[in-house]
């Protein structure tokens, strides 16, 4: 080539040096390759694409195991997968060998591998000779270390006995992969088989429940903790005649059966059985060795993991009620998900319980009945003792006639004699959220102990959060008082009360999480069964526990949650009523704060959001008036009624003050005197009705008319 020519292009050069490109992708399965690299595996000399099986007839299925081990240590490397490939003709003979170079990257989002690599025949060197020596021992070091680096990982990862067995059975060992595992473990004086692969069913009867004085390679091998290497049919039937034609009908033809020790005790044997002879050199001993170590360990793991998930299940089991039969006139769901920390039982907790004078589990009942549902202090077996304490504690005071106050407040006292005993080094305190409900008014009475407000869901669909009064958690304060809230659940509405594991879950606050719980309340069309898997699965994922079902695997924070729906008596008829009654009291100014964020969520699909600024605005000064000028405590009622676009707002402020609300002439500076002032400017229609202890003051704007012109009344 003269100097000022042009280059050749990348694939003359490759042409030229007879090496061939090809490129796999894992995620579509396809290999493409060039014409020479086709013809390097045997094919027409022309580019095609090829699957992965029919990529992996053409080689040497050892060789194909090597390639998906080198490429795994090379991207965690960040290396080139180099390996010699033997190629193979349709009756299985070697017809080449290849060596095979490329950069390999691994997608995440995808889960896979992205190949892109040179084919080029090598010549191989004489057997025997330093130079062949050189070139097999550095294949099978470097195939090895893939190997071991990947089973390594695979079984670090498995959380369960049953993973840790499906890992073992999917290992490619590199040049002799077995065709049948067995695992064995021991119970007393006796093997037992913990799985298998490569049997059909009921081939491990013989030797289930095998005695350790049996002459058979495991039980040699559990009783000396040393491994046993058998390369052929007449070896094993040598040093084992007894137990020989037990194995000699899986027509195997070299066996390995090592220890499985773990903590310096031999937990059992590992067996692996070839189909072909193996020399069982001292680097396939090495191999064979490492993964009995790993697989020991994996298998300690998971049977500890085991053990705790059975011991969680057992607790919850007990701890957590079922929730019986339907109720007439009322529906009840419930999901509790426990977190993945501990035991993964903790201290969150529901209850439903029948009160005296009827039981609601009965198809003729229709009683009162009471839903309980709280959160103890951590997450670890003291929470979960006292949640099972404290639920039994609050089932009693129920059952014995007790009401709502008084429930919480023995409960509190409960709480806080079993936890502030003077060897108590741990003190522990609980929130809690306690309904009474007649299933036959639909009338709720609610006391609530530092725990988050229920919410509504009403027949449109609107959701709102529901304030109750309430007191300090459970535990603290032995004397104190956890006020009543009474309201009606309306045909077609559904409460929802939870413990903060739904809302705070996923680095959410109370307020960003509450926003993401509404949206599922809002967005869901179905039962109420139905929207309790789609909260759960909203926050954490697919649900894995319903009142009976298994664990969650791993969570931030335990989950409880209770439905309490009144269904509609007519489901084609959708009410087009929404209400809120809301109290606020002499010493709860606080609340005022409440009553607007309460009214814009009722508003919260309304038209004009000047005329939601109106009403939030009348309200907040008809409640404070009554705050500032009597002595008594506000009562608002805000009902919405009509159909959207022609909707009318009806807000009462309710109050048990005899002096009747009059206008004044406030000065300039003045900072009272202009509720009223405000009303006939941004009220429809208004008024002040007397009543016969107290007054009402109410206002009305309608949707359709906007700002619309002030009526008087």
């Amino acid at each position: 080539m003269r100097t000022g020519e042009p280059l050749p292009s990348v694939g003359d050069v490759l042409v030229t040096l007879a090496t061939g490109m090809w490129h796999w992708d894992t995620a579509s399965g396809l290999v493409t390759v060039d014409a020479e690299a086709a013809r390097l595996l045997g094919l027409p000399a022309e580019p095609t694409t090829l699957t992965e099986a029919q990529t992996r007839a053409r080689l040497h299925p050892a060789d194909w195991n090597e390639i998906t081990g080198v490429v795994q240590l090379a991207v965690a490397e960040g290396t080139l997968a180099e390996v010699r490939i033997r190629i193979m003709d349709e009756q299985g003979r070697i017809v080449r060998v290849v060596r095979s170079r490329s950069k390999p990257s691994y997608d995440p989002e995808r889960h896979a591998y992205q190949l892109i690599g040179t084919l080029q025949e090598v010549t191989e060197p004489t057997p025997g000779t330093p130079a062949g020596r050189r070139a097999v021992t550095g294949d099978w070091r470097r195939s090895r270390e893939a190997f071991l680096l990947d089973a390594g990982r695979a079984l670090a990862e498995a959380r369960s006995t049953a993973e840790v067995l499906r890992v073992a059975a999917g290992l490619s060992m590199p040049g002799f992969s077995p065709d049948g595992l067995a695992v064995f473990g021991v119970e007393g004086d006796r093997l037992t088989i913990i799985g298998h692969h490569g049997h059909q069913p009921g081939d491990d009867g013989p030797f289930s429940h095998m005695s350790l004085a049996t002459d058979y390679p495991a039980a040699e091998v559990v009783r000396t903790g040393r491994a046993v290497y058998l390369s052929s049919p007449a070896e094993y039937k040598e040093r084992y005649p007894v137990t020989w034609p037990l194995a000699e009908k899986f027509g195997r033809s070299s066996w390995g059966f090592l220890p499985l020790t773990a903590a310096g005790r031999t937990m059992g044997a590992w067996m692996a059985a070839f189909a072909y002879p193996v020399a069982f050199t001292p680097d396939e001993r090495a191999v064979l060795n490492t993964v009995a170590r790993m697989l020991a360990q994996a298998l300690s793991r998971a049977g500890a993991a085991d053990s705790q998930r059975e011991l969680a299940e057992g607790l919850q089991r007990s701890m957590l009620p079922s929730l019986g039969p339907e109720i007439p006139g009322m529906g009840v769901a419930a999901r509790y998900v426990p977190t993945g920390g501990g035991l993964q039982v903790g201290g969150d907790w529901y209850d439903m319980i029948p009160l005296p004078g009827g039981t609601s589990r009965t198809k003729s009942g229709g009683g009162r009945f009471a839903l309980a549902i709280g959160d103890v202090q951590g997450h670890d077996v003291r929470a979960a003792g006292l949640m099972g304490q404290l639920r039994i504690a609050l089932r009693a005071y129920a059952s014995e006639g007790h009401r709502p106050d008084a429930v919480l407040t023995r409960a509190s006292r409960f709480l806080h004699g079993i936890t502030h005993d003077e060897h108590m080094t741990d003190l522990r305190f609980a929130t809690c959220l306690y309904v009474e409900a007649d299933p036959a008014t639909g009338q709720l009475e609610i006391a609530r102990a530092g725990h988050p407000d229920p919410a509504i869901r009403m027949a449109d669909g609107t959701v709102m959060m529901r304030p109750v009064v309430g007191g300090l958690p459970l535990g603290i304060d032995p004397d104190a008082d956890y006020p009543t809230t009474r309201f009606t659940l309306e045909p077609g509405e559904t409460m929802m009360i939870c413990t903060d594991g739904l809302i705070e879950t996923g680095g959410h606050d109370m307020e960003s999480g509450w926003r993401r719980v509404r949206a599922i309340l809002e967005d869901h069309r179905g039962d109420m069964e139905s929207l309790a898997d789609a909260l759960v699965q909203g926050v954490h994922g697919p649900s894995s526990h319903h009142s009976t079902g298994p664990l969650a695997d791993r969570r931030e924070d335990d989950i409880a949650v209770l439905l309490l729906g009144r269904p509609l008596e007519d489901t084609a008829v959708r009410p087009t009523v929404r209400r809120t009654l809301l109290s606020v009291a002499q010493d709860e100014p606080e609340r005022i704060a409440e009553a607007r964020r309460h009214l814009r969520e009722l508003l919260h699909d309304w038209a004009s959001d000047e005329q939601v600024d109106s009403a939030v605005l009348l309200v907040s000064e008809m409640v404070t008036n009554v705050l500032v000028h009597t002595d008594a405590d506000s009562l608002l009622l805000a009902e919405v009624t009509g159909e959207p676009g022609g909707r009318r707002l009806r807000v009462e402020v309710s109050d048990a003050g005899d002096d009747l609300p009059h206008r004044r002439r406030p000065g300039e500076l003045a900072s009272s005197g202009r509720g009223l002032i405000l009303i006939e400017l941004l009220a429809h229609v208004w008024g002040v009705d007397p009543r016969g202890e107290g007054k009402s003051i109410w206002f009305e704007l309608y949707e359709s008319d906007g700002a619309g012109a002030p009526y008087r009344v």
